[in-house]
């Protein structure tokens, strides 16, 4: 399945693998490449040395390319950005803001950028920045998120904009790969399927909640603070939930989430800890390899396509 995303970023098939935070490290990302998807490092709020030492370790595992997700309000993106480059990464996303500053030194590198957005705005915005592609990532999503649905904003972003648009948010099958594609994507960004890839390094207790998950275990917390999160249901996200209804000032709510998605991921604390996972949670069922899910999407996504195609006469 080639479209200008594969082209553009040097992969076989239109899958990008989440940025996610203490997730995405060099054993998901190397393993998502070489399936032949894009892999990504998560930078997160990491130290730019921490995101050389992946590069590297990524670098030895796979010869395809990969990327680097940069949070751009972390204290250390200045720095990532410029270790993208001098460590030669082919492909950089970003989230959390603009990348307008970093994009000539990005651009002279051959870097492909590819922000996060969740709105027509931004996109237009980002287009004219001159940037390889955007990702329309709606509320399905796992983590942080804007207001749309991915259904909404997905076609939206792709009448506004020339460039590639992928989408994001909501993708569990090759229905929701399907859908996409329908909506105006070249490409579909995957988080919550790959958190429970036999290469992820998140604590078997966060994989257990996702692959326990029904249709409706999870919730968006911090609406009232202006940055939601969508999460699976704890005791922590009850807690959280309680005191926004009564009131609860950021601190208050701030200090109940501080180091809960490394709680979760590294020390495997599912009742505390923060287990961000998209709406699609319910939908996954079993742990497989980047390959195994890589393969079975894109299987999936050309079978329901012909499938669909025969309704029209």
């Amino acid at each position: 399945m080639k479209t200008r995303v594969t082209e553009c970023l040097g992969i076989e098939y239109p899958i990008i693998q989440g940025g996610m935070a203490w997730v995405a490290e060099h054993n998901l990302a190397a393993a998502v490449s070489e399936a032949g998807g894009l892999g990504l490092i998560g930078a997160a709020n990491a130290p730019a040395e921490w995101v050389r030492a992946e590069i590297r370790k990524a670098k030895e595992m796979t010869k395809k390319p990969f990327g680097v997700n940069i949070m751009l309000l972390s204290p250390y993106a200045e720095e990532v950005a410029k270790v993208v480059v001098e460590e030669g990464v082919k492909v950089v996303t970003t989230g959390a803001g603009s990348p307008e500053k970093f994009l000539p030194m990005w651009k002279e590198a051959g870097i492909r950028v590819v922000p996060v957005v969740a709105s027509v705005a931004l996109a237009k915005r980002m287009e004219r920045s001159g940037v390889d592609a955007v990702v329309a990532e709606g509320s399905e999503a796992g983590g942080h998120i804007g207001e749309l649905t991915t259904m909404a904003l997905l076609p939206q972003v792709a009448d506004a904009v020339e460039i590639p648009v992928i989408g994001a948010g909501g993708a569990g099958d090759g229905r929701g790969v399907a859908a996409m594609f329908m909506l105006g994507a070249e490409a579909v960004q995957v988080g919550t399927r790959f958190v429970v890839a036999h290469e992820s390094i998140v604590h078997e207790n966060y994989k257990k909640k996702i692959l326990s998950a029904k249709d409706i275990d999870s919730v968006v917390t911090g609406r009232s603070t202006g940055h939601p999160v969508r999460t699976l249901r704890n005791k922590t996200t009850r807690e959280y939930l309680k005191l926004e209804k009564e009131g609860a000032t950021f601190e208050e709510l701030e200090n109940l989430t501080i180091g809960g998605l490394r709680k979760a991921v590294v020390e495997g604390d599912a009742d505390r800890g923060s287990v961000m996972a998209g709406q699609i949670a319910g939908m996954i069922s079993k742990e497989q390899s980047c390959k195994e899910i890589i393969e079975e999407l894109m299987a999936q996504t050309v079978e329901i396509v012909k499938e669909r195609g025969s309704w029209v006469r």
